[in-house]
């Protein structure tokens, strides 16, 4: 596991902040989590950039993070899988414990952020050939997969399908790499009501949930329409956002110390309000957290 940098800096432009919240394009994404991603190491003391599966013996975001890992693992049935491509990999610290999981897999790290290739690198080795880790980096696009058709068993998403702007794109894609049989799985923040309902009742995450907000349903669609098979889709938000905004609540006093040392006190200020938000809207299951499982 890559050691958190402590030492960085966060630099959070007023621009960026409008750009990433309403136009969200590929750039825009990329000056988000180049902004915040460091704002969640922090809070969860680790590398892994999701909102983690909590379970009454979960005493950790990081313990949370890795269970939700494991969990679209086994959705992607990557127990009988060689090639796998993860797509939207963050800092590739998923596909770490992926391969130690299932060492018989080859994974392929797909992020058009190039820093956090990078930062994958040059901390934990991935991606270097003399490495032997058995995971290469891809620095492109979801929605143009610069792979051969039908190379990949697997294709994972684990909570960055909701930032692939056309959903579609990514699908078709994902569909022309997947072998005949093969898997598409993917972990994703979902809305319950379409985008002209829930906009006003979502409250302050209609500005800090900067990604596009799918329907369920829409999704499905979708990937049916691609000729993908959808095998399942679960909702799991209850496990997902509520204990994720119990644990700041219960540790903010620390957690709020160690944020200011790297972001003015207004990012912590807004990230307690959009946490109490967050919970306030999955009780009402006005958003939720889906688990898709689709076959070629």
């Amino acid at each position: 596991m890559m050691q958190v940098d402590r030492k960085k800096s966060a630099k959070i432009r007023p621009l960026d902040v409008l750009l990433w919240t309403f136009r969200r394009n590929e750039a825009d994404v990329v000056n988000m989590y180049d902004a915040l991603a460091l704002l969640m190491q922090i809070s969860t003391g680790g590398n892994m950039l999701n909102f983690g599966y909590w379970t009454d013996k979960t005493t950790a975001p990081s313990e949370a993070q890795t269970a939700l890992c494991r969990m679209i693992g086994g959705l992607a049935e990557l127990g009988s899988a060689r090639d796998v491509l993860d797509v939207g990999s963050g800092f590739s610290e998923p596909a770490d414990v992926w391969k130690g999981d299932f060492p018989q897999i080859r994974i392929s790290c797909l992020n058009v952020n190039r820093g956090q290739l990078e930062a994958s690198m040059r901390l934990a080795g991935i991606g270097r050939p003399d490495a032997g880790t058995g995971i290469g980096l891809i620095n492109s696009t979801a929605t143009r997969l610069p792979l051969a058709d039908g190379s990949m068993d697997r294709v994972i998403a684990l909570e960055s399908a909701q930032h692939f702007r056309p959903f579609s794109e990514f699908v078709h894609e994902s569909r022309r790499v997947l072998r005949p049989g093969g898997i598409l799985a993917i972990a994703i923040p979902v809305v319950v009501e379409p985008a002209r309902i829930h906009l006003f009742k979502l409250g302050i995450l209609s500005f800090t949930w900067s990604s596009e907000h799918y329907m369920l349903d829409d999704l499905t669609r979708t990937l049916s329409k691609s000729g993908m098979k959808v095998a399942s889709s679960e909702l799991i938000g209850k496990k997902v956002y509520n204990p994720l905004a119990d644990y700041y609540l219960q540790n903010r006093e620390y957690l709020r110390k160690k944020i200011l040392e790297r972001y003015p006190s207004y990012v912590e200020g807004i990230l307690y309000r959009s946490l109490l938000k967050m919970r306030e809207v999955s009780n009402r299951r006005r958003i939720e957290y889906a688990l898709i499982k689709c076959v070629a």
